[in-house]
């Protein structure tokens, strides 16, 4: 009897699963763009503000600085309403000034006083407000991965319409709990928006030599949700990223992943000496890619004359200045707050 050697036909391949569309850069108008220019001005100089003060020894442990990388949190957060909560890790200065927290409240938290947005116990990594609905400023690296899962199930849970914006970096891309937030996020299809700021170093490794998948947008493949790669460096792309994230999560269809391509001029730490790579690299990003002179080339297309650019950066620098002094005038916690705030109290 002849053998039949042919082997049972696979199973025909199930369909691509639904996509969110491609995202298109924001078409923003002449006083949006003013905004975005305002917001990325603002966050730059207050960070070199704080860089000075770490320096004179005024803002103590670490402190990490979101210099270059301004476009990504401008155009999410530009997108953003008042439901929706953002949760970030140690690099958090600038998501903060988005959610609308005074410099001063930063600034004085950063060199840690007891006007700060945290009663001067958070410092620079540990920053928080309820209020503002900014949930950290974590420490540990990929945690608010996890714990931003949890905010987008309680949005879910509360059918308040909210999304979580979770972001995270291309380190804390290979922590073992962000892939089980995935898979929790993606079965329960919570309304949260994963943002791999990928700055390129991590630490101080190339994304390349650490991630055998360097295409972070990705890694969400195995769980069914889907990515997409965008321009971290320029606010339009990243605000038109994020309408189309935000359109996808609030149809119910679950999470998304958006992988920003960005760069951090400063190393990354402060005591970081960024050796690993050369002043030359640095500099062609500046020169090329600058977030902040990438806009201010749109303006001038739309007739923003450079007098009115310069009393924005006179303003800015005032704001910024009057935080630095406000932190450095305004007292320390007094001792017995050691024991205040450790629990949360129920009535």
């Amino acid at each position: 009897m002849a053998r039949n050697a042919r082997a049972k036909s696979a199973e025909p391949p199930v369909p691509n699963r639904e996509r969110p569309g491609e995202p298109q850069p924001y078409q923003a108008s002449r006083d949006e763009l003013l905004q975005f220019y305002k917001d990325m001005l603002l966050i730059r100089r207050f960070e070199e503000k704080a860089g000075q003060l770490y320096g004179l020894g005024l803002i103590g442990g670490f402190c990490h600085l979101y210099i270059g990388q301004e476009a990504v949190a401008v155009g999410l957060q530009s997108a953003l309403t008042e439901k929706d909560s953002v949760i970030t890790g140690y690099r958090d200065h600038g998501h903060m000034l988005l959610c609308r927290i005074p410099p001063k409240d930063v600034m004085a938290e950063l060199t840690g006083r007891q006007a700060g947005i945290s009663k001067g116990k958070g410092g620079s990594m540990h920053m928080f407000s309820v209020e503002h609905k900014f949930y950290g400023g974590h420490g540990i690296v990929g945690a608010q991965v996890s714990l931003g899962a949890g905010l987008g199930f309680s949005h879910k849970y509360n059918n308040d319409g909210g999304v979580c914006l979770a972001y995270f970096g291309d380190g804390a891309a290979n922590q073992g709990q962000v892939y089980e937030a995935f898979n929790m996020a993606e079965l329960w299809k919570l309304p949260i928006i994963f943002v791999i700021e990928n700055n390129q170093y991590a630490m101080g490794t190339s994304v390349n030599r650490a991630s055998s998948e360097d295409q972070l947008y990705r890694r969400g493949e195995s769980f069914r949700i889907p990515g997409i790669q965008v321009d971290g460096m320029d606010v339009l792309a990243a605000r038109g990223a994020a309408e189309e994230a935000l359109a996808w999560v609030r149809a119910g269809k679950g999470p998304v992943i958006l992988e920003m391509k960005t760069y951090r001029y400063r190393g990354h730490s402060m005591s970081d000496p960024a050796k690993y790579r050369s002043r030359e690299e640095v500099q062609a990003v500046r020169d090329k890619s600058d977030p902040i002179e990438h806009v201010k080339k749109l303006l001038d297309a739309k007739g923003v004359k450079e007098d009115e650019l310069k009393a924005i950066e006179a303003e800015i620098r005032k704001v910024v200045n009057e935080s630095a002094d406000f932190a450095e005038s305004t007292p320390e916690p007094d001792p017995k707050e050691l024991y205040t705030d450790v629990l949360v109290e129920k009535y």
